[in-house]
């Protein structure tokens, strides 16, 4: 069983109800007729039933609620909820108003005041129109300095990682963390991992120099997030600097850092850069054949992912199966 299927598995348990907000992409739609189909999620599309028929043609979407906000018994309180948030930034209830009709803004907002369970966006929006509102509004988790992204990669017929599957972060997000962000996406990534898959982190600290092989402030910068991710959660298997081949193959771990219980090992490898992270993941979904599932959002308060705009309809499917997965998990936390 591939991992898509098995996640899909893990959301079908328990539907969680999903936002879509771009009700005028026919992958959009296509992929609600397949969520709703599959019983992954309960879809709500953001819009209204004229937009939805306009490009629906045979899709069948009878299972599917489309909510127009301006519609909505909800349209006027987050209006005023998002003009108490941002009015000390100069926000205006006439501002306000205008903003809660884009969709993606009232979809994020259904998500704040728990009308949804999570969100899916951005296969025709860009990234920072999507980020922008869900920074402003879910905001991080309690002790999480930054919002991170990181990939699934599912890689076939591959020894490393579990089972050939390794997580990569962060691809999406951070163009060039300090040491405290680079900590806070390695914890993030690990509980990522954990929640998603269920297996046990272990997380390589990627460098060009392994254990002090190179001097430069370059290195020192993943040395100190190494440090900082320890303290911030004492019992996660972490190590670094270590190259990216230290860090998977155990050959070449015993001839550079034999004393390391990650090197060789690693299941999750932290970039210190968006640029390094970013290149590596297209490289290996290219060259490998990997799936790359994400970007996963991390360090969120509530789980919203962006999708990229050339996802397919099997992306969409498989990213809103593993929000629905997160907002399972939000569920379970707040219930402990």
């Amino acid at each position: 069983m591939s991992i898509m299927q098995s996640m899909i598995q893990k959301a079908q348990k328990r539907k969680k109800r999903i936002v879509l907000p771009e009700c005028c992409d026919i992958r959009i739609l296509k992929a609600a007729e397949e969520i709703t189909k599959q019983e992954i999620a309960e879809v709500l599309l953001i819009g209204t039933h004229d937009e939805v028929n306009r490009i629906s043609d045979e899709i069948d979407l009878s299972k599917v609620t489309i909510i127009n906000p301006e519609g909505s018994s909800m349209f006027n309180h987050y209006i005023e909820q998002f003009y108490e948030m941002r009015k000390s930034r100069g926000m205006t209830v006439e501002k306000a108003r205008n903003i809660m009709k884009n969709p993606i803004h009232f979809g994020i907002m259904m998500v704040k005041f728990d009308e949804a369970d999570g969100l899916v966006a951005g296969a025709a929006s860009y990234t920072s129109d999507v980020w922008r509102p869900v920074l402003q509004i879910i905001k991080t988790q309690p002790g999480i300095k930054v919002a991170s992204s990181c990939f699934l990669m599912e890689i076939p017929n591959c020894k490393y990682g579990e089972n050939g599957v390794i997580f990569f972060a962060d691809c999406a997000l951070n163009p060039n963390p300090d040491a405290e962000q680079l900590a806070s996406i390695a914890v993030s990534t690990a509980n990522t991992a954990k929640r998603l898959l269920n297996i046990e982190p272990k997380v390589a600290m990627l460098s060009f120099s392994t254990k002090g092989s190179t001097s430069h402030a370059l290195v020192d910068k993943v040395i100190e997030a190494t440090r900082i991710a320890k303290e911030m959660m004492p019992n996660l298997s972490i190590d670094g600097e270590l190259q990216a081949d230290a860090a998977l193959d155990i050959a070449v771990s015993m001839k550079k850092c034999a004393d390391s219980h990650i090197a060789g090992r690693a299941n999750i490898l932290i970039f210190p850069d968006l640029q390094s992270a970013n290149i590596s993941y297209k490289l290996v979904q290219r060259l490998a054949g990997a799936r790359a599932i994400g970007p996963i959002s991390q360090g969120l308060a509530k789980p919203v992912n962006d999708l990229s705009r050339g996802c397919s309809v099997e992306d969409i499917v498989g990213v809103v199966a593993l929000t629905a997965i997160e907002a399972q998990n939000n569920e379970e936390r707040d219930i402990q």
